[in-house]
């Protein structure tokens, strides 16, 4: 995903299996003779390309005809003749990924195993780890984030750590993969710190890590409460996290919302249709879908109508679900989009999962925006245009974050009505 100018950064996570992994499986327990009836926006980058709206698919094919058997024959007279010996996997898994290239489409991708795991960990919101995020830093293995209530947290580990063991071994010098390989592969793992120049050694035992994706607060200005929700990615969970900040912003009787979906790169449709519902009634169409059947438009499934304002902040770097939360938020509720215009990102894709737990993306639809308007390769323009300010972008810090404070400025001096 992308962000603003961050280090390279790894999330320590390890394999699990558990029946949950039919729907978003964060690694490489996967299933392959069913169909998840699962749809997800998601735009995460791969190998440089952005990705997009994604139907999971783990059908297992036993459809033979000609060209496939002349497919199979190929193959095992390569693995039969060759003067050399042909790694079988590696064999297939080229052809694949020769399928995939010749639909000469940049959205639709091979990713390998790694890339899979990756990208199913960070769309289910949740992964079987430590709960910590770790860095280079000057040739030093750095602890730059932990997470709540993770077994990371639980053993009292702190941001700016340094890891100098693990299970005995020096880390020194080692690339940060490797390193992460060390933790990541056992249940429990024992690590030694150093803090302030004293060496500490701690053991962990890898638990359910739930990735917070969504972040709150509130800014009051001119006596009025404005409320600010932060989306990272729209998550299996999100919407929980979302409705449950929302609820407490609301109870603290703020007086209008600002949804900041800046740098949000997508995630779960599901998600993003709950989180509309919140603010819209069943009236109210918040995207389309165009298949080889035709456009079927979806709808709201909440009961009422919020009835404050609400701006949305986007740029560049927003895309997929948060454009489809931007469109319909500012087209069916009346919001404000403020900020950069968005990556552009509108065709739909099918993710097949592979045995060998790699896996393919490929586009089968398009999505509109509520009033029927495309925006692939366009973007989304928002209502108030403000430029990401320099000041930030050397210090990132609220008060030098010139489209949020265009945001609450606006929310709090100007009476505005959806």
């Amino acid at each position: 995903m992308a962000g603003r100018g961050r280090k390279k950064e790894k999330i320590i996570k390890v394999k699990e299996s558990s029946v949950d992994d039919i729907t978003t499986n964060m690694n490489k327990e996967y299933f392959s003779n069913y169909e998840v009836l699962i749809i997800i926006v998601i735009s995460v980058v791969f190998g440089g390309i952005l990705g997009s709206i994604i139907t999971l698919n783990r059908e297992k094919s036993s459809q033979s005809n000609n060209e496939l058997d002349e497919f199979i024959t190929t193959y095992n007279s390569i693995i039969t003749n060759y003067y050399k010996n042909v790694d079988n996997k590696k064999l297939i898994n080229a052809a694949i990924k020769g399928m995939v290239n010749y639909l000469d489409d940049p959205y639709s991708i091979y990713m390998d195993e790694d890339d899979t795991e990756n990208f199913t960990q960070t769309v289910n919101g949740q992964y079987e780890g430590v709960g910590v995020s770790v860095s280079k830093v000057d040739n030093s293995i750095e602890i730059v984030a932990i997470f709540k209530d993770s077994p990371a947290d639980k053993a009292g580990l702190k941001p700016g750590d340094k890891i100098i063991k693990v299970n005995n071994k020096d880390v020194s010098g080692m690339e940060l993969d490797d390193v992460v390989k060390l933790i990541k592969n056992k249940k429990k793992v024992n690590i030694i710190v150093k803090r302030d120049n004293k060496e500490k050694e701690i053991t962990l035992k890898q638990n359910t890590v739930v990735i917070p994706s969504v972040s709150s607060r509130i800014v009051e200005s001119n006596n009025k409460k404005v409320g600010v929700l932060n989306v990272s990615i729209f998550a299996a969970n999100t919407y929980k996290q979302f409705k449950n900040k929302l609820d407490d912003l609301e109870n603290k009787k703020i007086d209008s919302l600002i949804i900041d979906v800046r740098q949000n790169s997508g995630g779960h449709l599901d998600q993003v249709s709950k989180i509309l519902s919140l603010f819209m009634k069943q009236d109210k169409v918040i995207y389309q879908i165009k298949t080889k059947k035709g456009v079927e438009k979806y709808y709201s499934t909440g009961k009422k109508s919020k009835n404050y304002n609400v701006v949305v902040l986007i740029d560049n770097g927003s895309a997929s679900a948060s454009e489809i939360l931007a469109a319909a938020m500012n087209e069916s509720y009346g919001a404000t989009l403020m900020g950069e215009k968005t990556y552009g990102k509108g065709t739909v894709q099918k993710e097949y999962m592979l045995n060998s737990g790699a896996s393919i993306k490929y586009t089968v639809e398009k999505w509109f925006t509520p009033k029927g308007k495309s925006i692939n390769g366009k973007g989304i323009s928002p209502t108030i245009e403000v430029a990401l300010s320099d000041e930030y972008t050397n210090n990132p810090t609220d008060e030098n974050d010139n489209q949020l404070q265009e945001a609450i400025k606006f929310l709090t001096e100007e009476k505005k009505t959806n």
